[in-house]
């Protein structure tokens, strides 16, 4: 939890003020004892009503004086919170954002979001919690304890013997809980994750009638996170009863031994009354310790599951590179030897891959399913980093570029089309935040997209639901290959992007992205052969390795695994007449 503290830097006034305002109120708290004492002892005694009502004034005085005190304290803790929360969740965010493909993998983006609300806001709350209460509760304590003393020595040995039982209570209360939310965070992960399938895949599940299933995979998952927060709450429960044993026995005590005492003459009754209230004072605020702990335990286990995010570093960094000059007479991309394994996996994707693609070359990619189609060209934006061999673009390897200006020379379409809600503008504009109108309609010329705009309501600011969802699959697939257009990308980057697309529209497609898009470089990683066949080049992929590298015709004359796909779509007759 230390390690957060860090992230109330810019609150240091308020961190400090709250604890101080609370400790002043609880000097207030703890004259009113006294003063009590007092009123018995010497108004009431002597019967002088104008001693008591002075006496009287001073404590609604110092009543006041402690309510504002209070709420002053509570200001500036809230205040250092919620900034402390903001400070945290933005860190978080930025953090996870410099992570590579490979640790979002491996971290699942389910327990992200969880550690990212959840988690945050638990640690907001203990945050809250310790500026009011880390240091008044205790202070009252030692300070009623002393108090005590100035009374009674003899009577104050009843608060010694019970503060260590009330911190073995406490500290046997957190051993036991700590774990337990830990558990239940871990549980809502799964929940989480669970939620996010059925609403992302609604459309199947209904498909296949799986509701039912599902409904009763949730209210297994809910259920069992419902035991693991009854138990920790149980065990969290139990602190209150057992302090209030403890300090009532100790009051059963002070009146016993007090009322002895009274007799003899050794102490007054008002110096009994004032140790009775020093006792409730002490009981009032291991009340509050016992509510602090609770809080205390599940910012530390939810610090914790933060701190292993923040622990989690990018195994694919740019730090340290600098700008690097360009070099048009190098080729485009080139792979060098190129082996690829993602992390965990016992096996490489990708083995001994080695290939050039010049300036202005339409570079198509094909295999089977699992071949390694897309751990490819993941690689040219450096997504993942190659196990072994080089990957260069410009004749640069890619580990030396910066991020912003390696994946600038790049658009990419991924096979999943993503869209954010906005407008077509505010989505058209990623790669280039000054594009105009006009480049952005020439965009969605080129990607067959511009007609279904121009009959759009408000056309370039016509709204798109989040993930795109008041659009078809083929209109979306086209917005995200405009997108990547914007902005003039040198290398394009067609991840089996067209697959909504019917073929009239994918050859329009690829006719207008060669005769609109001067000296681009693109990829085109596709199923289907009628796509690719007219490319520059060709890379047929097989398990992992290159089974060959040519034109259309040299391959299916050349190479098996091409042939066998091509007249897996096509016949013998049609791919002469495409050759």
């Amino acid at each position: 939890m230390f390690r957060l503290a860090k992230y109330l830097k810019h609150y240091k006034i308020q961190s400090i003020f709250g604890p101080v305002f609370k400790l002043i109120e609880a000097c207030f708290e703890l004259a009113v004892p006294l003063i009590m004492a007092d009123i018995i002892d010497t108004g009431i005694k002597n019967e002088d009503s104008s001693y008591i009502l002075w006496r009287g004034g001073i404590l609604v005085l110092l009543g006041v004086l402690g309510l504002t005190c209070s709420l002053t304290a509570q200001y500036f803790a809230a205040k250092a919170s919620v900034g402390f929360g903001r400070e945290l969740r933005t860190a978080l965010f930025k953090h996870i954002n410099t992570l590579s493909y490979t640790e979002i993998d491996k971290l699942g983006s389910h327990t992200l979001v969880t550690r990212m609300t959840s988690d945050i806001n638990q640690a907001q709350t203990g945050v809250n919690m310790i500026l009011r209460l880390f240091l008044r509760s205790p202070f009252i304590v030692l300070g009623s304890v002393i108090m005590a003393f100035t009374i009674s020595v003899k009577l104050t040995l009843i608060f010694l013997i019970m503060s260590p039982a009330l911190a073995y209570v406490i500290y046997k209360i957190m051993t036991a809980t700590i774990p337990r939310f830990k558990k239940v965070q871990s549980t809502l992960d799964k929940t989480n994750l669970q939620t996010s399938e059925n609403l992302t895949g609604t459309r199947v599940v209904r498909a296949f009638s799986r509701q039912k299933d599902e409904q009763a995979e949730f209210e297994k998952n809910a259920e069992q996170l419902r035991a693991m927060q009854i138990t920790a709450g149980r065990i969290s429960a139990i602190m209150n009863p057992a302090t209030y044993v403890l300090v009532n026995l100790a009051i059963a005590a002070i009146l016993w031994f007090g009322g002895k005492s009274v007799d003899t003459g050794s102490i007054t009754q008002g110096e009994v009354i004032a140790l009775l209230n020093y006792m409730n004072q002490i009981l009032l605020a291991l009340l509050a310790v016992t509510l602090l702990v609770t809080n205390i335990t599940r910012m530390y286990a939810c610090a914790g599951r933060i701190n292993e995010v923040f622990d989690v570093h990018t195994s694919v960094s740019d730090e340290g590179s600098t700008d690097v000059a360009d070099n048009r007479s190098a080729p485009s991309v080139e792979f060098r030897n190129v082996d690829f394994r993602y992390a965990g996996a016992g096996e490489n994707v990708l083995e001994g891959i080695s290939f050039t693609a010049q300036k202005g070359e339409t570079v198509g990619i094909i295999g089977g399913t699992g071949s390694g189609k897309t751990s490819v060209i993941n690689l040219i934006p450096r997504f993942y980093d190659a196990t072994q061999g080089s990957v260069l673009v410009d004749g640069t390897d890619v580990k030396h570029y910066p991020f912003a200006q390696l994946r600038g020379k790049i658009g990419i379409v991924p096979q999943k089309a993503v869209l954010f809600k906005g407008t077509v503008r505010e989505n058209m504009c990623w790669r280039d935040e000054n594009a105009s109108d006009e480049d952005i309609w020439n965009a969605l010329e080129i990607a067959q997209a511009k007609d279904f705009i121009e009959q759009k309501q408000g056309q370039l600011d016509y709204l798109i639901n989040q993930q795109g969802k008041n659009l078809s699959g083929g209109q979306r697939q086209r917005l995200t290959i405009a997108r990547a257009l914007v902005g003039n990308p040198e290398i394009l980057i067609l991840d089996d992007s067209a697959s909504a697309l019917d073929l009239v529209t994918d050859a329009a497609l690829r006719k207008a992205i060669a005769e609109k898009t001067d000296g681009i470089t693109v990829f085109i990683v596709s199923q289907r052969i009628s796509s690719i066949k007219n490319a520059d080049k060709i890379i047929v992929l097989d398990d992992g390795k290159i089974a060959g590298i040519g034109t259309h015709m040299q391959l299916y004359k050349t190479c098996s695994v091409y042939k066998e796909i091509c007249l897996s779509q096509l016949s013998e007759k049609e791919v002469a007449q495409h050759g």
